[in-house]
């Protein structure tokens, strides 16, 4: 008597990535190689090679990626600032004035905690790009200028939205809390395992900030003649 078998599905063959995930992917694992190797050897002990061998590719993959040393700084500070904003962007959404500039900084100081390696890069970068002879000066620079334009528009969303009096300097208060915020990673570099201190930065900032950005003083009534 024949007995039957039974057949087993069969599995659908593997996806193969397309060059867009191939490049995505190989970008990822080198981001994260050369986060690591900044962290551990600074600017000066990072090179390409090791990069590209770090990660799990060839020697040759992140010169041939990024051309040199200059071009992969600016791609590690290009990335990590984007993630970053995408960050802040998610946390912003739908608010205006302190309550943004409260939010932004909560995740400030959760970003701070959540990836160091990476944060600790991005700023090791930032600062190092203010000598001569940098080429990531430029990329710096318009994560800067984007930082500085939200929080402008926070400050001025909250103006037009009647929570914050409009006689206050909105350029000069989004220059205050920049440079503040650069202060505050300073510290956190100098010294990381303070947290309580970086945290109390953090809430002395929204408190600085609370109080430099008020509601519209009440307009006097009209007296009748």
């Amino acid at each position: 008597m024949e007995t039957a078998t039974r057949e087993l599905p069969r599995r659908a063959p593997a996806r193969r990535r397309t060059q867009a995930e191939r490049t995505a992917r190989s970008d990822a694992r080198m981001l994260d190689a050369a986060v690591a190797l900044i962290g551990e050897r600074g600017t000066a002990g990072t090179t390409l090679k090791e990069v590209g061998e770090q990660a799990g590719y060839s020697r040759g993959l992140a010169g041939y990626r990024f051309g040199s040393k200059e071009g992969l700084f600016g791609f590690v500070v290009k990335a990590v600032g984007e993630a970053w904003l995408q960050e802040l962007t998610a946390v912003t959404r739908g608010k205006v004035g302190v309550a943004a500039i409260e939010a932004a900084l909560d995740a400030h100081a959760h970003f701070i905690a959540e990836a160091p390696e990476h944060v600790r890069a991005l700023y090791v970068l930032w600062f190092e790009s203010i000598g001569p002879q940098s080429g990531v000066k430029q990329v710096i620079e318009r994560v800067h200028e984007r930082r500085r334009r939200d929080v402008l528009a926070w400050i001025r969303g909250g103006i037009d939205a009647g929570e914050i009096d409009p006689a206050v300097d909105a350029e000069a208060l989004a220059d205050h809390f920049c440079g503040a915020i650069v202060g505050i990673v300073y510290q956190w570099l100098v010294q990381p395992e303070a947290r309580a201190r970086i945290a109390a930065m953090h809430e002395t900032l929204k408190l600085t900030m609370r109080e430099r950005l008020p509601a519209p003083r009440d307009l006097p009534e009209e007296t009748n003649r």
